[in-house]
């Protein structure tokens, strides 16, 4: 499709776009004009229809949303923001310039504005932060045929979904009614009769990755969001949640490469951008690394009675880095998945340690036939690379899986403790064991 959109925009034929455009999801229309160069995108949105072009806007990416708003004439942007879902138009002002905010801020409608302005207070990351405030509740003294008719009514206004709200003349947050419950009974039921109180619902403070667990746990396709007083202010769905998800999920990996997490993607990213993101962490991780250099040079006579001990550093520094690895990766894995907690330490540490066991034994004994066989060392030689090979593969294990849940406790983000910094520590130990042994066994 992009294709052949590509060649009537050649052809400036652009009734014949439009008329392609609006049969088509908004979805396909968003990937279709991220692929356009600025103009033309430009062109191609203004020929979308009111009602079409906030929804296409949403599906933009937010860099791209900010190009096209700051593009469009004030009555246009307007018009966009005030037909935007209030945490999508939320997250768009949020990036925008303070200036710019302030005069479309202005011109929106009150409903609109005064929506923005309350998901704006809220932390970020919050769960007041991505909640949508359109939403329908109903009250216990309604009826069916109440609640039908709102719903008929607030259709186009509100997010509708498969599970409604039910609050007190305070509008605290007190049941939960399914739509088919409201089509299954009598008009005249009151909504009491039939709402559940076994809610399950969060707090506008409750951290967002914490909101997607529970709505994982407890299969859920939306969940209410309370203030202090248990006063319903919004909720959340899960097509919210699914981009939580992938947020955290692209940061965490970002993290465990020892990347600065940025927000926009990779085609996006200037040059200059990936090396901010990236530089950080090769500086701390070089200077780390200087360690092993001095840990080297303090064992240069074991080095010069033995040099073929120096063969051997670079597998053992990339073995332990690798079982760490393993097991870092494992534990905040689980962490996130609240598997585990810091309770569990001894728990996870003896069992790590008793996999090390296993681990290290195999990887030495293979070790220790291939130095005798092949590569044709002495018998002492050999049980000196194979035992370090034992030791550090249990230490880069209790390490890899201890850092990880240490860090969680202090308040860190575990995975700051992930692949290059265990590496970078188990390679010093490494190294440490391996010439320990070494000196205790050759006699250096």
């Amino acid at each position: 499709m992009l294709d052949r959109i590509e060649k009537l925009i050649e052809e400036k034929n652009y009734s014949k776009i439009k008329s392609l455009l609006i049969n088509m999801n908004e979805f396909d229309i968003a990937e279709i004009l991220e692929e356009l160069p600025h103009n033309e995108m430009i062109k191609i949105f203004r020929l979308l229809p009111k009602d079409m072009a906030a929804d296409v806007f949403s599906y933009l990416e937010t860099d791209t949303e900010t190009l096209v708003i700051s593009s469009l004439s004030d009555a246009e942007a307007v018009s966009i923001i005030n037909d935007m879902d209030s945490d999508d138009a939320t997250d768009l002002i949020d990036e925008m310039p303070a200036n710019v905010v302030n005069k479309l801020l202005s011109k929106v409608e009150n409903e609109t504005r005064r929506n923005i302005n309350q998901l704006l207070k809220y932390d970020e990351n919050s769960a007041g932060s991505i909640m949508t405030v359109e939403y329908l509740d109903f009250k216990e003294y309604n009826t069916i045929k109440d609640a039908l008719k709102k719903i008929k009514r607030e259709y186009d206004e509100k997010e509708i979904i498969d599970t409604c709200y039910v609050t007190d003349k305070k509008r605290k947050l007190i049941g939960e009614v399914k739509l088919k419950d409201l089509v299954i009974n009598e008009e005249d039921t009151p909504i009491n009769e039939i709402m559940q109180t076994d809610i399950i619902f969060v707090n506008t403070s409750t951290d967002q990755e914490e909101v997607a667990r529970i709505i994982k746990d407890y299969d859920l396709t939306s969940i209410p969001v309370v203030d202090s007083e248990n006063k319903l202010v919004g909720i959340i769905t899960i097509d919210d949640v699914m981009d939580i998800l992938e947020d955290e999920t692209t940061e965490d990996i970002e993290k465990m490469a020892a990347i600065t997490p940025t927000e926009k993607s990779y085609l996006k990213l200037s040059i200059f951008d990936l090396y901010k993101s990236r530089i950080p962490w090769l500086l701390v991780l070089m200077l780390t690394a200087a360690l092993t250099g001095k840990i080297i040079e303090h064992y240069e006579t074991a080095l010069s009675s033995y040099v073929i001990l120096t063969a051997f550093i670079p597998m053992l520094m990339n073995t332990g880095g690798n079982a760490g690895g393993q097991s870092s990766a494992t534990i905040i894995r689980a962490l996130s998945l609240d598997d585990i907690d810091y309770s569990d330490t001894l728990k996870v540490v003896f069992k790590e340690l008793r996999v090390s066991i296993l681990v290290g034994i195999t990887l030495a004994i293979a070790n220790f036939v291939k130095l005798i066989l092949l590569d044709k060392v002495g018998i002492s030689i050999a049980f000196v690379v194979s035992m370090s090979l034992i030791v550090t593969v249990c230490a880069a294990k209790i390490i890899g899986s201890l850092l990880p849940i240490l860090a969680k406790k202090l308040g860190f983000d575990p995975t700051v403790m992930a692949s290059p910094f265990i590496t970078t520590l188990v390679d010093a130990i490494s190294l440490f064991v391996y010439f320990n042994i070494a000196c205790t066994i050759l006699g250096i």
